[in-house]
């Protein structure tokens, strides 16, 4: 049960990021060799490639950017922080930045990665959006090797990712006038679907627990900065259940109190600032609505065991070596 909370901790505000995903995630397409560095410069926006392989080398590496990665043909196994799941022609995973990914090939593969950063919203001052796209989908992304592997959750669901990751790789040799808008739409779509199997899944399961209950935490991960919308007496008033039952109630689903379900959901996305921003840790507490940095900082230490520093400079540890 506990499990199932969790996953959908990591994956319930997904589908906020869409509507404004379109507008910010290319300005330009550049090509690079990705597999000439241990990890991969940021530099790049965009990218998408084939790659056919009979075994993986150098791996597993570290890399800067969100990755869609599609199995056209062949098996084996996917590896994710020293855990492995099974692969297969037709199988679809979405990786998150700076966790150590490699493939064990069993079968000749031929893969199709597309890879987009956040570099571009980083930079463009002018992208207002940028704070709330990068809290959902990194907090979704980093922790997605939690999840077993491929994600699709109906056949005609997988061949339309697969027909539009073709296309998109036909749209980015082209590379006309037209590609970036095109491209960017098509993504959009996919992540649209993905969502939508991701969030169907877990929520269904959590319903399974109780009726009400993956619905209610799907609106409590999508309002995590409001402490006016995650009163008591609101959720109990939107969900039917009684003010004073409640906080039992969500004990008994959830394994833990509604307070630390809220405390280290928004941990989750220091974890993402802290590792792929410059914001101070006064920034982070401000925008999460922590009291000020120095609660932010005992939380952290608490739950963490070590400081925000700490925490930071051993995520920027490349992968071990195998």
């Amino acid at each position: 049960m506990d499990l199932i909370v969790h996953l959908l901790v990591y994956i319930l505000i997904f589908k906020k990021i869409i509507d404004t995903f379109a507008n910010l995630i290319i300005n330009s397409l550049l090509k690079t060799n990705i597999y000439t560095m241990n990890k991969v410069s940021i530099e790049n926006i965009f990218e998408i490639h084939i790659e056919e392989m009979d075994f993986w080398e150098k791996r597993p590496y570290t890399n800067n950017f969100f990755e869609i990665a599609y199995i056209d043909k062949g098996s084996g196994f996917q590896c994710i922080n020293q855990h492995e799941f099974k692969y297969h022609e037709g199988d679809v995973f979405f990786l998150p930045p700076l966790d150590c990914h490699s493939f064990k090939i069993l079968n000749p593969t031929r893969f199709y990665f597309i890879r987009f950063t956040d570099h571009y919203f980083l930079q463009n001052k002018e992208t207002t959006n940028y704070s709330s796209w990068f809290d959902k989908i990194t907090y979704i992304l980093a922790n997605y090797n939690k999840m077993p592997g491929d994600i699709i959750s109906s056949n005609k669901d997988r061949q339309f990712i697969i027909n539009n990751i073709k296309f998109i790789y036909q749209e980015y040799i082209s590379n006309d006038h037209y590609s970036n808008s095109i491209i960017s739409g098509t993504i959009v779509s996919i992540l649209n679907i993905l969502a939508r199997s991701v969030e169907n899944k877990y929520v269904s399961n959590a319903n399974k627990i109780h009726n009400r209950f993956g619905n209610l935490l799907r609106y409590i991960n999508t309002h995590l900065v409001s402490k006016e919308k995650l009163q008591i007496d609101n959720l109990s008033n939107l969900f039917g259940i009684s003010q004073n039952y409640f906080s039992e109630y969500f004990k008994k689903h959830a394994g833990i109190s509604l307070a630390e379900y809220i405390l280290k959901s928004k941990l989750k996305i220091v974890e993402s600032k802290i590792l792929h921003t410059d914001l101070s840790l006064k920034e982070i507490a401000w925008q999460l609505n922590f009291t000020d940095n120095s609660h932010l900082a005992k939380s952290f230490k608490k739950y963490y065991g070590i400081t925000t520093k700490e925490f930071k400079n051993k995520g920027q540890v490349s992968c071990d070596k195998n």
